[in-house]
């Protein structure tokens, strides 16, 4: 079952969060805190929107997608980024990962928005075939660059 995150999904979503960023080999990036994803989700200008997949037996959050709208100059619409996609290992392959995706791709379609998009790293080889599986094309010739801490501090001073 995939549904819209709710306030009490927040303390599930961090734990996967840090599940995540363990197996990216990045467990020392995973910085957020609860009461920041609770900020972010569902404050007073929420900039983040999450689903979140459940065991259709037990109940249990065992995936999630959060994601934030971007604007497309180009295409003059809003779009979707995927910041995050998780599903549990031990519940890979049973559809939740398409499911979640399914949802935001149904969100998309219904809000008149023209395109999702997300990064993988080049090596989650699984993850990359089950994209390509979905019809998601890698977008070659662009590469992502970002500024953080002392250098974002330093250009922002």
């Amino acid at each position: 079952m995939i549904r819209t995150a709710a306030t009490t999904d927040v303390p599930a979503i961090h734990t996967m969060i840090r599940e995540l960023a363990e197996y990216e080999k990045e467990p020392q990036a995973a910085q957020a805190t609860e009461a920041q994803l609770q900020d972010a989700l569902f404050g007073p200008h929420p900039a983040l929107f999450g689903l979140v997949a459940e065991d259709d037996t037990t109940g249990e959050t065992v995936g999630f997608a959060l994601w934030f709208k971007n604007f497309s100059t180009w295409r003059g619409t809003h779009g979707v980024y995927l910041e995050d996609l998780y599903v549990r290992p031990s519940e890979r392959g049973g559809g939740h990962g398409k499911a979640l995706l399914t949802e935001l791709a149904r969100i998309c379609v219904e809000r008149g928005y023209s395109r999702m998009e997300w990064s993988v790293l080049d090596w989650n080889t699984p993850s990359i075939g089950f994209y390509k599986s979905l019809g998601a094309v890698p977008m070659d010739g662009w590469t992502v660059y970002r500024l953080t801490d002392e250098a974002l501090t330093a250009l922002g001073s």
